[in-house]
């Protein structure tokens, strides 16, 4: 049992009031999932030319204290990127020019301690060990601000309480997946993709599903292909919450086993696993509440 969030704003003037609406609704899912929690934040995206990744330092030993100032010299001295960092805790965003590939190995080759998080020109990711209310607090949730987001609960069931398999999941660039659920097949959905050169960094099952559909995309998908495959090759049962940085998309198995609950108005489109995280959002007495029915794909631009 995991508890899944997200948060739409189709009224430009609330983005810089996503965190402080999300945070309610993260910690509003604490019964459904209290080991670990995260989030994906989309902002405005970077230039053609730039891009960002979220960088998890919590398993170095230095933790909250890592020096990223010296880890950007070091990155900046090493290929002309103009790298930047903006650190909160024991994450941080670092932005550049240049492939967020060449980067990522120079980073994993520097300190294999870190954990790299998210990568592209839109996303922003945090997640970590601990109740929601702790991970919001730790990383100053409530101020971040945006175009829409995707958070989770945790309750682990099928592998380990650790900071890489908390919620959401990434592959490629800007886009992630969280997921409340179990599959019956992610062994088989990794003999698939490790043959086409897909490498897989946990044993979670979620990240089979997230990287299913990734690669979907990246072979010319568009999102509804990828879905509509994604019915077809996972097996399980499970509600899925994806965002691009266009969009946001909500998915659940053909039982709908797994709760959901939509709130929509004409500022927002709101996601949660049950009702009493969006009993605080503005105007809710107003909006369209409805449950998803299964095997359809709901998919709102942002």
């Amino acid at each position: 049992m995991c508890g899944i969030v997200g948060l739409l704003l189709k009224n430009s003037a609330l983005r810089g009031q996503l965190g402080e609406l999300m945070v309610p609704m993260l910690i509003g899912m604490t019964e459904r999932g209290p080991d670990s929690a995260g989030l994906a934040v989309f902002t405005e995206t970077l230039p053609q030319s730039r891009r960002k990744i979220s960088v998890y330092a919590g398993l170095t030993a230095q933790a909250d204290a890592y020096d990223w100032a010296a880890l950007v010299e070091a990155l900046n001295a090493a290929m002309p990127i103009q790298a930047q960092a903006s650190a909160q805790g024991n994450h941080a965003v670092i932005h550049f020019e240049g492939s967020s590939a060449s980067v990522n190995a120079w980073i994993k080759a520097h300190d294999p301690r870190l954990h790299l998080l998210s990568a592209g020109r839109s996303i922003e990711l945090y997640k970590d060990i601990g109740t929601p209310s702790d991970v919001a607090a730790r990383y100053g949730f409530g101020e971040l601000t945006g175009s829409h987001l995707v958070g989770h609960t945790r309750m682990a069931t099928e592998s380990a309480v650790t900071p890489d398999r908390a919620h959401p999941f990434t592959a490629g660039e800007d886009f992630c997946l969280v997921h409340n659920g179990s599959l019956s097949n992610p062994n088989g959905i990794r003999r698939m993709l490790e043959p086409r050169g897909i490498r897989f960094e946990t044993d979670n099952d979620t990240e089979a599903a997230c990287r299913f559909l990734e690669w979907r995309l990246r072979e010319g998908d568009t999102l509804h292909e990828a879905l509509r495959k994604g019915f077809e090759a996972l097996d399980g049962f499970y509600t899925f919450l994806m965002g691009t940085p266009t969009e946001l998309a909500l998915i659940r198995d053909p039982f709908a086993c797994k709760p959901a609950v939509v709130a929509e108005t004409d500022d927002y489109v709101a996601i949660a696993s049950e009702f009493r995280s969006l009993a605080h959002l503005p105007d809710i007495k107003h909006a369209h509440v409805f449950e998803p029915a299964p095997e359809e794909m709901y998919v709102w631009k942002a």
